[in-house]
């Protein structure tokens, strides 16, 4: 045999030799033996460099042809900051406490009832828990820190008022100093505070610091709204839940002094009412009529007298004919005037003319109303002028203490 093995066996069944067809190995081998011709190797070398030559000149880029992105990046100004909200800044001096107790402090939602301004919100949504600090001028007259040790002591339902060494008395060191000056004096004492809460705001915040507050034991606000109250410069009373004549039609609250009661019950609710808030000169009447004309009055009076307080009758009730001895000479006073005995604004400006003429033919009157909006929105209004007509406010502690023809006491 002249051919191959190999050749034999790759050639085809069949198909004579020079008729077969060129095998992809020999084809293979033919391009391999042209290519390692040294005039087309260096040929093949030089187009290629020409071909990526070109591409980078077209290009521009050694990457070019390769997948890329591009992103634009743009400074901007930083956002400026919101500035601060202004500050506050009270209308007008409000007194505080001696240095070393806290400022007036009122919280937005007072403010705005005070003010008289509708706030609205978005559904339910309610006042902020910022506060309104104050801070009163040097010259403005301050009230005595309480509670003050001196005048102090525990009781079984908290800390009461008790007479002093020196028979140093609360009717004395809480009261507001008097200013000086002449002319006829006016003291008004307001009743009824410390459950409202807009109420009490509306008349700590609108009335005269010489304005006295007096305040019902009954409500979790009653301490921080009496001190609130002598932070603005109103000497405060405790009002003293009684029996009236109507009882129980006209019901005073759970802790009310009763006719029917034993002298130890209703001496363990005289100390319970005295221990709700410190601070106050004295005790004044809530309903009550009753009571003050009972026997069963006069220990509740020795009592009072016994701590260094006074006792103050608003005058909304009828006079009794006979009241209870007073054997302990405990300091009394009683209104004159009822200013919103009718409550009608005609009404009360009327009382605050008849006020004002008994002022000017005696020298000094007494009255008190009720803390409701329209009775401190009149008064309000009315002592604005006062100076003017040659009038004075003054606290009714004056009608309390002090030489004999400064008190009005009709009771003792």
């Amino acid at each position: 045999m002249t051919e191959s093995t190999d050749d034999i066996l790759t050639r085809p069944l069949g198909v004579p030799e020079a008729e077969a067809p060129d095998q992809p190995g020999r084809r293979f081998g033919r391009l391999v033996a042209g290519v390692r011709r040294p005039r087309i190797a260096g040929g093949a070398i030089m187009a290629a460099l020409l071909a990526t030559a070109g591409l980078v000149v077209a290009l521009g880029d050694p990457t070019g042809g390769e997948p890329r992105a591009e992103a634009k990046i743009t400074l901007r100004e930083p956002m400026p900051r919101s500035a601060p909200p202004a500050p506050v800044v009270a209308a007008a001096p409000i007194a505080a406490t001696q240095p070393g107790t806290s400022p007036l402090q009122r919280s937005a939602e007072e403010i705005e009832t005070a003010s008289g301004v509708t706030v609205v919100r978005p559904a339910g949504s309610g006042p902020t828990d910022a506060v309104l600090i104050r801070v009163p001028p040097p010259n403005v007259a301050r009230l005595a820190p309480a509670p003050d040790p001196r005048i102090s002591e525990a009781g079984r339902h908290g800390l009461m008022p008790k007479l002093g060494e020196g028979r140093v008395r609360a009717l004395d060191v809480y009261a507001r100093t008097e200013e000086p000056g002449t002319g006829p004096r006016i003291a008004v004492v307001i009743t009824g505070l410390g459950v409202g809460q807009a109420a009490t705001a509306g008349a700590t915040a609108r009335l005269p610091a010489a304005v006295s507050l007096a305040f019902l034991p009954y409500g979790g606000e009653a301490e921080r709204s009496a001190a609130r109250a002598r932070d603005a410069g109103h000497e405060v009373f405790l009002q003293l839940p009684m029996e009236p004549f109507d009882y129980p039609d006209s019901d005073p609250g759970p802790q009310a002094l009763l006719t029917a009661l034993k002298g130890p019950e209703n001496a363990d609710r005289l100390a319970w009412a005295l221990a709700r808030f410190p601070g106050y000169v004295g005790v004044a009447n809530f309903m009550g009529s009753k009571l003050m004309a009972d026997a069963a009055f006069e220990p509740v009076l020795r009592e009072i007298g016994a701590r260094g307080l006074g006792f103050l009758d608003d005058g909304t009730a009828a006079k009794a004919a006979s009241a209870p001895a007073n054997k302990a000479r405990t300091p009394i006073a009683r209104a004159e005037i009822v200013l919103d005995a009718t409550p009608r604004a005609d009404a009360i400006d009327a009382a605050l003319a008849q006020a004002e003429a008994r002022a000017r033919a005696n020298g000094f009157v007494l009255v008190s109303a009720s803390g409701a909006a329209l009775s401190v929105d009149r008064i309000a209004r009315w002592a604005k002028d006062l100076d003017a007509r040659g009038l004075r406010l003054v606290p009714a502690s004056v009608a309390l203490r002090g030489a004999r023809d400064k008190r009005v006491s009709t009771a003792d």
